[in-house]
């Protein structure tokens, strides 16, 4: 396997997690479990996950933590805890199909929001 065809592998494996991920939450959801401890629980997995790669990857190489640093990281980790509990309220009041559906529709609207914000001219 070539340098030219491992994105593309990644990019299918992601999407393989993400629709399974998103057909789980609809089952257990259905079964009686809330979005919020389904977050909590997948949140809980990828730290377990990723973190310790994380750190035998970057060992030899760790930037400073600053101010700066750890407010992204908590907003970024608000906004994704929010857009995961809107996403899974969603999924609760719908179907599994319908939100693997609309994650195709993702790259339409980002080309969209990159015509109106004139990165692409």
């Amino acid at each position: 396997m070539g340098k030219i065809t491992v994105p593309f592998v990644g990019m299918i494996f992601a999407e393989i997690a993400q629709v399974t991920v998103l057909i789980l939450s609809k089952q257990v959801m259905s079964q009686g479990m809330t979005s919020f401890i389904f977050i909590f629980y997948s949140n809980s997995i990828a730290a377990l996950i990723l973190l310790p790669s994380s750190f035998f990857i970057h060992r030899f190489q760790r930037p400073p933590i600053t101010f700066s640093t750890l407010s992204g990281f908590f907003l970024l980790g608000l906004l994704g805890y929010l857009a995961q509990v809107c996403g899974y309220v969603g999924i609760y009041y719908s179907s599994s199909t319908l939100a693997t559906a609309m994650r195709n529709l993702v790259p339409g609207f980002t080309f969209i929001l990159a015509v109106l914000f004139r990165f692409i001219s």
